[in-house]
């Protein structure tokens, strides 16, 4: 089949490759120079299943409301809240609910598992040599922070997850640069789990793509797809600078797959097509480590989670990177002050003077979730066209099975997972 792939995220990315070596022609549109420029690009790179689950889940939105009367809050609002996203909250609210958030945590735990797995067969047969680094470290800086964990360790258990609650001194055996001046309870270790570079990977998949014979057109903006005909019909425009489009062009294929992130929205909204999903901004900051003769350990080994700020730190070769924050509202050119100086604080409290600030790269990206949690796969319900969207702050973590599954849908094959909970169908 001849198959256009919209986006060339890490979601877009392992979808044209998984196509790609299913055997067919693949091309990929995307509008930026190069993959994994936009969501992928500097995220927390934390690759752990466990820890995959919905955002809406009971007891969140009183933990939201509380977080917003907070300085260094996990979750924000960048402006004043609009029709669609107080639709979105609505919906969101109403997904908190235990008979609805049951059944999707454990789908999302069941495809980042399989996504796992999928990463590691990948890494295996094809080479790939990437910056990343095993263990997840979450810090309990005191005993309500224990507390608090306690439904998550349950969950954690009833997954079958291999963790150890660990106290501050086996803590501090596990990463001997945490600052010692700041307090620290406990920690739960996760010795599976660890981080990986997101946007590494993603060039490595598109050398294997086209070295399978995928075509991968950048600085091409799709501007609709005309499904009515019995293929679909890409319409779109290469642009030699983001606001110099040339003349509109027409191709036919005969599946179009969207993995285009918010840039979905609108060419589903052309087709008829409603999908809720809202983009939750996230921060992060990239500093190159400080290198101390006679101090190897000065900075992260692997990855951690400060659970209070809901803050991440991953160690990504010879750098640092901090990331977190859920901004709801605002826009992608619109920066707060307020998520950036939670990033500084957590930095600063485990690992002051680790890092080479003055050279800190800062990031902001749309993450596209959906309310309820899952990400969608499958059939859009127009013809010949297919859906891998929606994600949110898990894209890494999904992507490699999510890709699987699309292209095991796609071929009319039933994926190794229930994909039930994954389908546009709940959403309606």
């Amino acid at each position: 089949m001849r198959v256009a792939v919209i986006g060339a995220g890490i979601v877009g990315v392992t979808t044209t490759y998984e196509l790609a070596a299913d055997g067919h022609e693949v091309e990929v549109f995307e509008r930026r120079g190069t993959v994994a420029e936009e969501t992928s690009f500097a995220n927390a790179g934390v690759l752990a299943p466990g820890y995959v689950t919905p955002w809406a889940a009971p007891g969140m939105p009183a933990k939201v409301l509380r977080h917003l009367l907070t300085r260094h809050a996990p979750v924000r609002f960048g402006g004043m809240p609009g029709p669609a996203l107080m639709g979105w909250l609505w919906r969101w609210w109403r997904a908190c609910h235990p008979d609805t958030y049951g059944p999707n945590r454990r789908a999302m735990h069941a495809l980042a598992h399989y996504s796992r797995e999928r990463l590691a067969d990948l890494q295996h047969t094809l080479h790939l040599e990437y910056e990343q680094a095993q263990g997840l470290l979450v810090l309990l800086r005191t005993p309500r922070d224990v507390a608090g964990a306690r439904g998550s360790l349950k969950l954690l258990a009833e997954l079958g997850v291999d963790f150890h609650l660990v106290d501050a001194a086996r803590c501090r055996q596990i990463e001997p640069g945490l600052d010692a001046a700041t307090p620290l309870h406990a920690g739960v270790h996760l010795a599976q789990d660890g981080v990986g570079n997101c946007r590494q990977f993603a060039m490595l998949m598109r050398a294997e793509a086209q070295r399978l014979g995928a075509r991968f057109r950048f600085h091409h903006t799709v501007r609709g797809i005309d499904a009515g005909s019995r293929t679909p019909v890409l319409r779109f425009a290469e642009h030699a600078q983001q606001d110099m489009p040339g003349p509109e062009q027409t191709q036919p294929f005969d599946a179009v797959v969207l993995c285009a992130a918010m840039g979905a929205l609108p060419l589903l909204g052309r087709l008829g097509v409603k999908l809720p999903m809202q983009p939750v901004y996230g921060y992060s900051l990239t500093a190159p480590l400080r290198i101390v003769e006679g101090h190897p350990d000065f900075g992260p080994r692997a990855a951690l989670m400060d659970e209070k700020y809901k803050i991440a730190i991953s160690r990504l070769g010879q750098r640092v990177r901090v990331a977190g924050s859920a901004e709801l509202g605002g826009a992608p050119g619109q920066w707060s002050k307020a998520p950036m100086d939670t990033l500084y604080k957590v930095l600063h409290d485990w690992f002051p003077g680790a890092t080479h600030l003055a050279q800190a790269q800062r990031w902001k990206g749309a993450r596209p979730m959906l309310p309820d949690g899952p990400p969608v796969l499958g059939a859009s319900g127009q013809a010949g066209v297919w859906l891998n969207l929606g994600h949110g702050s898990s894209g890494w973590a999904l992507s490699c099975g999510s890709a699987r599954v699309l292209a095991d849908q796609l071929a009319g094959r039933t994926p190794a997972i229930d994909t039930t909970r994954l389908a546009l169908e709940r959403l309606r």
